[in-house]
């Protein structure tokens, strides 16, 4: 199954204690590009995360955005120096005895020196973040690649639609094939009959000219690969995993069957059809840009 490079997929996990969410974004790129935007206490988790990613996305540019919140009671605690505020207690004693000022120092007011009372957040337990993390970022890359793979199957119906208008050109080409060198025997008689008139054509020479002709303008080889690539890419459409690079590369290879069969037959109507494959191929083109 094909899949497009276009996705987005979300998740978010909520309980009494935690709330993370996750969203990713795709979209198409030549190699696999990951960017992801998480808060300061996850960074420790940034290669974990990119590793998931890469164990699912082949290919593409993808955007992580991660967001995570403590809602548990106790996430921060009150730290109290007591060595600090004893120095503290010593010297505001100490200058109220020399001041001979009224001693009423209390908690309350060592409490509003700096230094002697500090909020800090408690520690996450950074196995049960990860456990957490890693399921929500799985989850939320269930639905993005639920997504790149309901794209990638109308991608797949439009690219076998294309691939039979291919083979329909390339078949009304083989059929036009053998007519070409009996229409350019017949002209190149009736022609020489004009200029010799009363004379007999010489059937030899004739013969030659027309098979050099022949050869020159034959084109069962390349209408043979052409039919093997057309072939090989409906296979690769129908293959698991990522199918990007080898559609890219069967159709370098169609194209130019279908140029060389456009540069060595010399007739309009297979021309004419030659021009409506390079339309088609540019077709094929575009949409392959986004197979993963």
């Amino acid at each position: 199954m094909i899949r497009s490079m276009t996705g987005y997929g979300y998740y978010k996990y909520q309980d009494d204690l935690v709330c993370m969410d996750v969203e990713i974004k795709t979209v198409n790129h030549r190699y696999c590009d990951i960017y992801i935007r998480m808060p300061r206490q996850l960074s420790c988790f940034e290669d974990k995360v990119r590793s998931l990613i890469m164990n699912r996305i082949y290919r593409g540019k993808v955007d992580v955005f991660l967001n995570w919140e403590n809602l548990g009671e106790g996430v921060k605690k009150v730290i109290l120096d007591k060595n600090l505020a004893l120095e503290y207690y010593n010297a505001m004693s100490k200058l109220a005895e020399e001041l001979q000022l009224r001693d009423d120092i209390s908690s309350l007011s060592l409490a509003r020196f700096p230094e002697i009372l500090r909020i800090e957040k408690k520690e996450e337990n950074s196995e049960e973040v990860w456990s957490i993390l890693e399921q929500a970022v799985n989850k939320a890359l269930d639905v993005l690649i639920e997504m790149r793979e309901a794209e990638g199957e109308k991608l797949k119906a439009s690219l076998v639609d294309i691939c039979n208008n291919i083979e329909n050109y390339r078949l009304k080409i083989k059929e036009r094939e053998p007519l070409v060198v009996d229409e350019y025997k017949e002209k190149l008689t009736a022609r020489i009959q004009e200029l010799m008139t009363g004379d007999v054509v010489d059937q030899s020479r004739l013969a030659m000219e027309v098979a050099i002709f022949a050869d020159k303008c034959s084109i069962d080889e390349e209408l043979v690969r052409l039919k093997s690539h057309i072939d090989q890419f409906m296979d690769i459409l129908t293959m698991e995993g990522p199918v990007g690079r080898k559609l890219d590369f069967l159709l370098q290879e169609m194209n130019r069957e279908v140029n060389t069969i456009g540069a060595k037959a010399n007739d309009l109507n297979i021309t004419k059809n030659v021009i409506e494959l390079k339309s088609e191929i540019e077709k094929i083109r575009e949409q392959i840009q986004n197979v993963e």
